[in-house]
């Protein structure tokens, strides 16, 4: 088969589905991605896959750009002639599977989150769960990551009658290992892999390292991710800040995340809304306890009191609190806490389960 793959972003398609790709090269199938053209596309290149550079603008809503991206889809597709589209987040769910759509092949959807559009209600809300019913209505599959969203969209209408559910990207339990809980003599170490944007909890991240750092000045706050470059004045001279005052150790962006992962004790995920967190899948894969927002994408992840917290999104305070709470634990019951957390994620999130979805859906075609 030649398969087409639509994304937004090549180091999220490299990090979450690589295994994915290879399962298909291996297979003998032809897999041509179309992702927009970055710093990182050099990952893909080196897989021996064909690119195929697409502009595509990820966030806001340009009826003319928009309709560029849907005919640059039309031209792709006429090219490559493939036997399959497969589409990541939301303007390719879009604009990609209508183009899949109109040119009557199969395809299949992946919803990897609702985002702030949906989420938030309002007129643009309406107008997106409209145009994502009409591209969707006729995929081979629908995937959702978590049963939330997958009923939220049902109910509005759209995959009434092909939606699935997947355990999120799921994570390679080979490259990210079991490592053991490092010794608490020289302080506890909570860190947060986050884009550093107000949807992924950032203030409030922020915030609560000041507050628990001016009553114990045993722990120390950990901060790795990017900035997302609208928001960057917002964040940026507070986080320098924190940094100065040794409150904050900022990490900025990292292609491996995993090595400051094994050397933290806790892991923080403050995020208003996910698909299914990556990092706490990671995070769990690593045999490290969570703190994270009571939403649907995070508390999926963790056993709540069993391998991690759960707290309420966009509270400072709460996030404060749940620190304090597994602050007061023993430091053995931090590390039980992180082996449990490993097997729950062995159990039910290896990576594995959802390539071999994704090969009998298209064994099924």
């Amino acid at each position: 088969m030649t398969i087409l793959i639509l994304a937004n972003y090549a180091n999220g398609l490299f990090l979450f589905r690589k295994e994915l790709v290879e399962s298909f090269m291996k297979a003998g199938h032809r897999v041509i991605v179309s992702v927009p053209f970055d710093e990182n596309v050099h990952k893909l290149r080196d897989m021996n896959v064909e690119l195929v550079d697409t502009h595509l603008e990820r966030h806001g809503m340009n009826p003319l750009k928009d309709i560029k991206l849907f005919a640059s889809y039309i031209k792709i597709m006429k090219k490559t002639r493939p036997d399959a589209v497969l589409t990541y987040t939301i303007k390719p769910n879009i604009y990609g599977a209508s183009a899949a759509k109109f040119l009557r092949i199969p395809y299949i959807c992946n919803v990897t989150g609702l985002g702030t559009a949906i989420e938030g209600g309002g007129m643009l809300s309406k107008v997106l769960v409209k145009m994502y019913s009409f591209s969707m209505n006729r995929a081979k599959k629908v995937f959702f990551q978590n049963e939330r969203n997958l009923e939220f969209m049902k109910k509005m209408g759209v995959a009434t009658k092909n939606a699935a559910l997947l355990p999120g990207s799921g994570v390679n339990l080979t490259e990210h290992p079991f490592r053991e809980y490092p010794a608490e003599e020289g302080g506890i170490h909570f860190l947060a892999v986050i884009r550093i944007m107000r949807d992924k909890g950032i203030g409030e991240y922020l915030e609560a390292a000041e507050m628990i750092a001016s009553e114990d000045r045993n722990v120390f706050f950990d901060l790795v991710g990017e900035y997302e470059e609208d928001e960057r004045e917002k964040y940026e001279s507070k986080i320098l800040d924190l940094e100065k005052r040794g409150i904050i150790k900022y990490h900025g962006h990292l292609d491996s995340v995993e090595p400051v992962m094994a050397q933290s004790h806790v892991i923080v995920h403050p995020s208003y809304h996910e698909g299914l967190s990556n990092v706490l899948l990671e995070a769990g894969a690593c045999g490290r306890p969570v703190l994270a927002t009571d939403v649907n994408g995070c508390k999926e992840t963790f056993e709540e009191g069993v391998t991690g917290i759960g707290f309420k999104p966009g509270d400072s305070k709460a996030l404060a609190d749940a620190i304090r709470k597994i602050l007061a634990l023993s430091e053995n019951d931090r590390k039980e806490m992180g082996r449990k957390a490993r097997s729950f994620i062995e159990k039910n999130y290896d990576r594995k389960i959802v390539i071999s979805t994704y090969e009998q859906t298209l064994a099924d075609l």
